[in-house]
């Protein structure tokens, strides 16, 4: 009797093979108890047909309907298709062989038309999971990601279950990092990105844009530092990594002094994730290469055509008192005032992204709203609607003006300026703002 059941279903409607497995089980279990298809113990006559059953697609069309109602509640307006906005746990890993070595990427969603897609770079102690989790997986945050395509890189032999690299390999440069972008880039069929760098992954980009500016639309770099290891630091770093256990020496790197005297619970977790989750032995060639680093090649001196530095738009970001203030404030020293900001976030520690994502993304959104990518953004602080990007744009003026410091009140320090009259929100920054929010 099981056997005739099986053939009548199949005959009925041929099913998919992932179909046959959990779904089909649990439909049939449903069916039986609700007299749907009659239980084996009581066997249907011979001749008479089987009764209706429910379509085998019922429970897919139901999750479809929760998604689509779920999308309306988080970003006010439906997707035109479901691959606009991908699942959150919809990553696919890939080993990509570059001319320096293999690059472990991960990425979500596929390119959508001439949208740039995101690439992310981690720091030196961390991962694209440790560095950018808690930053991509905020609420607000899908309301940029479902518009492009996410590309996470993690530096050579950084990854989660990384295997050791064997005595005496040499660990690339940061030039060579740098050039393994192109062939990520060309690897997954990307027109262009918009990178988001923490600290040694800010310099990464901020070189790969130098060298390739066709292939960077925009940057976001969080704890940069332009400058390379002067002897006596590399000296010291270099002693420091031999008297003490690398996660303690890289902690510093990445929290600012406040958190490290307080112990407080995100360090103690980061202390310990560093410790299991990364490889010590990669970690520590990794940080050697970032302490031998040498300096950003850029100015913004003399003319134009002579003029060194990044032609695309910048935002610069630091923590309140976090340990690359100094070299993120000399960065901007060295970049286009028309087409930089720089945003120093208060009460956010060594690492914004982790303490402070909501901030964070909101100063993305003018970003990318200010690249013309992002014509209407939903702020739930004001109406709970779609606001235009000329809104936008006047509630980041007015907050430049509310939230800098007091020294810059009589309003000869510049500040951020995008203008966009299109629905598009077409704007370009045209000073730099120096915001603590």
């Amino acid at each position: 009797m099981a056997g005739m059941k099986e053939q009548q279903i199949t005959e009925e409607k041929p099913l998919l093979l992932e179909q046959k497995g959990v779904d089909s089980d649990v439909q049939d279990k449903g069916e039986e108890a609700s007299g749907g298809i009659p239980c084996p113990e009581s066997p249907a006559p011979p001749n008479q047909p089987p009764p209706p059953r429910r379509p085998t697609h019922r429970w897919h069309a139901f999750a479809r309907h929760w998604l689509r109602q779920t999308r309306r509640r988080t970003s006010g307006v439906l997707p035109e298709c479901c691959e606009q906005l991908m699942p959150p746990g919809d990553w696919k890993d890939h080993d990509v062989e570059t001319p320096y070595g293999m690059l472990h990427v991960v990425i979500r969603g596929a390119p959508k038309g001439n949208k740039p897609a995101i690439l992310t770079y981690h720091d030196v102690g961390l991962n694209h999971k440790l560095c950018f989790n808690p930053f991509f997986n905020n609420e607000d945050m899908q309301e940029i990601t479902k518009h492009f395509v996410i590309c996470h890189v993690d530096a050579p032999g950084q990854q989660v279950g990384a295997a050791q690299f064997p005595q005496g390999f040499q660990y690339p440069t940061m030039d060579q990092l740098a050039g393994m972008l192109p062939t990520v880039v060309q690897h997954f069929g990307f027109k262009s990105v918009v990178g988001i760098g923490v600290g040694a992954g800010a310099y990464i980009l901020a070189k790969f844009a130098l060298i390739h500016p066709d292939l960077v639309e925009g940057l976001v770099l969080l704890n940069i530092n332009p400058n390379g290891k002067g002897w006596i630091d590399w000296a010291a770093s270099k002693l420091s990594g031999l008297t003490s256990n690398i996660p303690d020496v890289v902690l510093p790197h990445l929290f600012s002094q406040d958190e490290l005297v307080n112990n407080s619970e995100l360090v103690q977790s980061y202390r310990q994730q560093i410790n299991n989750a990364i490889n010590n032995y990669n970690l520590q060639l990794f940080w050697n290469l970032y302490n031998s680093r040498r300096d950003l090649e850029m100015n913004r001196g003399g003319t134009a055509l002579n003029a060194k530095t990044l032609k695309c738009p910048v935002m610069l970001v630091v923590g309140d008192n976090a340990p690359a203030e100094e070299g993120v404030v000399e960065c901007n020293s060295k970049l286009d005032p028309t087409n930089t900001t720089f945003l120093k976030m208060a009460d956010s520690g060594g690492l914004p992204q982790l303490t402070q994502p909501g901030k964070l993304t909101e100063a993305f959104k003018y970003f990318l709203q200010g690249m013309g990518y992002i014509a209407y953004v939903k702020d739930r602080r004001l109406s709970g609607g779609p606001v235009p990007s000329a809104s936008m744009t006047r509630l980041a003026r007015s907050r430049t003006a509310s939230l800098t410091s007091a020294g810059s009140g009589e309003g000869s320090r510049s500040r951020a300026c995008t203008n966009s009259d299109s629905t598009e929100g077409v704007g370009a920054v045209t000073q730099t703002m120096e915001v603590s929010c």
